[in-house]
């Protein structure tokens, strides 16, 4: 993926995503007889938009969800609908290289999954949908190099957190700007929290989501912003969850609060946010999940250049430590066993020349403790000690390991240490943690850095903190990442400028971090 912006991906992103889309499928799908004797949907039936995700080198997944009437559980009929889909080389469709029919049913809120092969690889394309003589937007996806290319680059977009009530996510405009191969998204795509009436942006409905329904009403809000639908509809999109799409801190089939969730009610909510999950997320049929389970960990390779992990840190994990004893007991397991042995199954036999995983919360150390002793937070790879550092050992002996997390609402970028106990101990990899789209925020820099810099000598494999929102983008080549952190001027306003606030490199060979 070269990076290289064409005309037609130019005057896609100037137009706008679904301005542009929209008048292109009104003028050119041109009606035939069988269409003329449908009944229409109502005009906002595309309400939600379309996205796409997981390339391939020949494939990629185009997504969209019938909701007419969004915020009420989706308005559509009780029925199956047929959804016409096209794909084509380019942005005025004349080029169609794909077409067929989906069928949008009614067990999955109207969602369409259209799982497209036959592609070529490395190549931009763009696609639309249309049912019952409604149109959608047009998307702008690519597909993944050639197994065996070894040259070209790689741009990411890494964001995660995204709380509705706290801000617009203004970052995704700067995003789109800056045109991404792909996006990663790394969780908390949606937040369970109640309304509050001081919010930015108020949630809709009057509690938590716990069922269907009031799940899909959650992601339909989610949705509507105007920012995140056109970076949906511009690149393909890699996704997992982690806390808040279900429920704050819980773990497998545990709530965080089980004097309030019966095991029996949890694992309601659990099919109910799994199943919403799914329904908005433009991922494969291998992720349809079955009652309260989803498969979620998944690999992508990018060519001969960079293999990206995707794991889920949430379905199989133990239930939270409560001590810094509890916190080094072995037994205790973030992955579980069977998605550690495919983890490092994947690390130890990859063919490129990055591999990067995607981990939802913290990897390195985070020593609360200023001075001697140790505090950490439970909830990340600090709280499961004993299986981060046996990991930890296995980056010892992979090819230049990049850890891209989410979670800490804060930009955390580090080396990852063979023992972290030990500051002497050898750098084994690197670890981004993205800040948020918008959760937290616009916080108070002066207050941050006057809690956290003094933490920093407790934690010297940190290179860079900070707290401003935002996302951050990486330029993998095969001498090394360049990675930038963009932040805008503000969320509490729809549109806002952005620069880069910190510029980092990883080197080919040589594990670790720093600041440019």
């Amino acid at each position: 993926m070269t990076g290289e912006v064409s005309p037609d991906r130019r005057r896609f992103l100037t137009a706008g995503a679904a301005v542009l889309g929209a008048a292109a499928s009104a003028q050119l799908w041109l009606p035939t007889t069988a269409r003329a004797a449908e009944t229409p949907l109502p005009e906002g039936v595309f309400s939600l938009g379309v996205a796409s995700g997981d390339p391939l080198p020949d494939g990629i997944v185009l997504w969209t969800r019938l909701a007419p009437d969004p915020l009420n559980g989706g308005g559509m009929p009780d029925t199956v609908v047929p959804v016409e889909w096209e794909i084509a080389e380019d942005d005025r469709f004349r080029k169609s290289v794909r077409r067929g029919v989906a069928q949008a049913r009614p067990e999955y809120g109207h969602s369409v999954h259209v799982d497209v092969r036959g592609l070529r690889p490395d190549h931009a394309y763009w696609y639309r949908f249309r049912a019952s003589g409604r149109l959608s937007p047009a998307g702008r996806t690519r597909t993944a190099p050639h197994p065996h290319s070894r040259g070209g680059s790689l741009r990411v977009a890494l964001a995660s957190c995204q709380n509705w009530q706290n801000g617009y996510f203004t970052p995704y405009a700067d995003m789109l700007a800056q045109d991404p191969d792909v996006v990663l998204f790394v969780g908390d795509y949606i937040y369970e929290s109640k309304p509050s009436a001081t919010a930015v942006r108020k949630h809709e409905g009057s509690d938590e989501p716990y069922t269907l329904v009031q799940y899909r009403n959650r992601y339909a809000q989610y949705r509507s912003d105007p920012h995140l639908a056109a970076m949906h509809a511009g690149a393909p999109w890699v996704v997992t969850f982690d806390d808040h799409e279900v429920d704050n801190d819980y773990a497998g089939q545990i709530p965080q609060d089980p004097d309030k969730q019966s095991p029996d009610a949890f694992v309601a909510r659990l099919t109910a946010a799994y199943q919403a999950y799914y329904e908005h997320m433009p991922v494969r049929a291998a992720a349809i999940p079955d009652g309260p389970h989803i498969q979620m960990y998944r690999r992508l390779d990018f060519g001969r250049l960079a293999r990206l992990n995707v794991l889920d840190t949430r379905q199989f994990r133990s239930n939270q430590a409560t001590s810094q004893a509890g916190a080094e007991d072995p037994s205790l397991t973030m992955l579980g066993a069977e998605q550690k042995e495919w983890l490092l199954d994947g690390l130890h036999h990859s063919p490129t020349r990055w591999n990067l995983i995607a981990s939802q919360i913290m990897m390195a150390e985070t020593d609360l403790q200023v001075g001697e002793g140790k505090l950490w937070y439970y909830d990340a790879w600090d709280g499961y000690q004993a299986e981060r550092n046996a990991l930890m050992g296995e980056f010892a002996s992979v090819r230049n390991p990049v850890v891209l997390t989410g979670d800490r609402h804060l930009t955390m970028v580090s080396d990852l240490k063979e023992d972290f106990a030990d500051p002497d101990s050898g750098v084994v990899g690197a670890e981004f943690v993205g800040t948020s789209i918008s959760s937290g925020g616009d916080q108070d820099q002066a207050a941050f850095h006057k809690e956290w810099d003094p933490r920093m000598a407790d934690n010297p494999h940190w290179k860079f903190i900070d707290a401003h929102r935002g996302y951050h983008l990486f330029d993998i080549r095969r001498d090394g990442i360049d990675a930038q952190v963009r932040v805008p001027e503000t969320v509490l306003s729809p549109e806002a400028a952005s620069s880069t606030l910190a510029r980092l490199r990883v080197e080919d060979g040589k594990p670790g971090v720093r600041l440019v």
